[in-house]
């Protein structure tokens, strides 16, 4: 193994810590990673923008701090990439916008703003439908991303080309967003994991507003790696108050090494009565509950009977500004009655273990009529949902989990997609 793929293969989080310990050189690391990129991302089209040079100036600047004692924080000197839609100050956020293919914001989002303040430096920005919403990523600007385990399979969408860099390992930790399951699609279909945090944990301010409200309780920021640990580290760092998201609520945040296994209660299903799921899938997903159980938890298959009112809600928000105001009240109370439905089974458990997707990846251009099915709940509820692989299938593609946490308790979904990682090979 060459010194270069030796470096990639370390979490974010330890990439940071071997940094502040004189151990490896934070521009060792931004050039291994610059390297693989000009190999491979002209394959896949994940990054459309890399900021080369602005990057490796910040690596000097790290390691001269390190070499002066001056430490910025977890994440100094360590690269990391961000979705397209975040504004980043002098670099193109085009969004996969024609309109928007030379717009340089003036300031960064607030989470790439706190992701700096952390010592991380910007090595690009990963490609996105236009717009930064759907299920297929590829745009008149940029064109297609392809899935770095198999190219003529999709990365999924919308942050597909966030999820095919880490996957292929052109980035340690990168941000997307996710309002119906745009984070947690592309880690299931590029085998990365990701974390959808709980809906108000992290400002919206400077992302792309395709939705047309940044307050959308649906619309949440999260980090997408190839370790578990990376999540909640990136957590840490991007969660809380603003000042300009008023979404946001300032509730604490739990580590992950906190939550135990034994004794926590664990609904599992495959289909939930919304889509059915490939066998692959299915298998997947009952091996993950033995693993758990194995572990001290308490497993039972069960499903909130809510979860089937998810699609047809979430349709009339869509639809919401061709309907009248009579319309607009009953979606709301509709919608908060699926919450309280949603918050009345959680009352017997922890967390709950199902799908992602109904199978692994399609193919390229290709999507499933019912993506999202099974995503689509857990944004309404505004739960914080955790990503892991679980599985491959016959022709290399990933498999991967979803665990869901009741709201605010990020750490327990964190500790049980950690355990899953440990017991299986894919991130070693």
């Amino acid at each position: 193994m060459s010194l270069s793929d030796s470096l990639l293969r370390h979490s974010a989080t330890e990439l940071g810590a071997l940094i502040q310990q004189r151990k490896l050189s934070s521009t060792a690391i931004v050039c291994a990673y610059l390297a693989r990129i000009e190999a491979l991302n002209p394959s896949i089209n994940a990054l459309v923008q890399v900021c080369a040079e602005a990057a490796l100036a910040g690596a000097w600047a790290a390691d001269r701090a390190v070499a002066n004692g001056e430490y910025w924080g977890a994440l100094h000197g360590v690269p990391f990439t961000v979705k397209d839609v975040f504004d980043t100050r002098g670099v193109v956020s085009a969004v996969g916008l024609p309109e928007r293919a030379h717009y340089r914001p003036e300031q960064d989002a607030t989470v790439v703003t706190r992701m700096k303040a952390a010592g991380a430096i910007l090595l690009g920005k990963s490609n996105c439908p236009p717009g930064g919403g759907g299920g297929v990523t590829d745009n008149p600007v940029y064109g297609a991303t392809r899935n770095p385990h198999a190219l003529a399979y999709s990365p999924g969408g919308s942050s597909g080309g966030e999820a095919a860099a880490i996957a292929a390992g052109l980035s340690p930790l990168g941000l997307g967003s996710d309002s119906g399951g745009s984070l947690r699609v592309p880690a299931h279909f590029c085998g990365v994991c990701t974390l959808k945090p709980t809906s108000g944990r992290v400002p919206n301010t400077g992302v792309f507003d395709h939705l047309g409200g940044l307050s959308d309780y649906r619309s949440q920021i999260g980090p997408m790696a190839r370790h578990v640990e990376d999540l909640a580290l990136a957590l840490q760092v991007i969660a809380g108050e603003d000042g300009v998201d008023a979404g946001v609520i300032p509730m604490p945040l739990r580590g992950m090494q906190t939550q135990t296994l034994k004794g926590l209660r664990v609904a599992w299903y495959s289909d939930g009565g919304i889509e059915p799921v490939d066998a692959l899938t299915h298998t997947t997903l009952q091996a993950v509950a033995d693993l758990l159980d194995a572990e001290g938890a308490l497993i039972r298959s069960a499903f909130p009977s809510a979860l089937s009112n998810a699609r047809e809600i979430t349709e009339r928000y869509w639809a919401m500004s061709q309907g009248s105001g009579a319309q607009s009240i009953q979606l709301f109370s509709d919608w908060d009655q699926f919450r309280t439905a949603m918050l009345g089974f959680m009352a017997d458990y922890d967390i709950i273990l199902c799908p992602v997707d109904a199978a692994p990846a399609t193919q390229l251009g290709e999507t499933r009529p019912g993506l999202f099915s099974h995503t689509l709940p857990y944004s309404l509820a505004g739960w914080p949902c955790v990503v892991v692989r679980a599985g491959t299938d016959s022709a290399g593609l990933p498999v991967g989990v979803q665990i869901v946490a009741r709201p605010w308790h990020e750490h327990v979904a964190l500790a049980a997609a950690a355990a899953i990682e440990r017991a299986l090979p894919f991130t070693r």
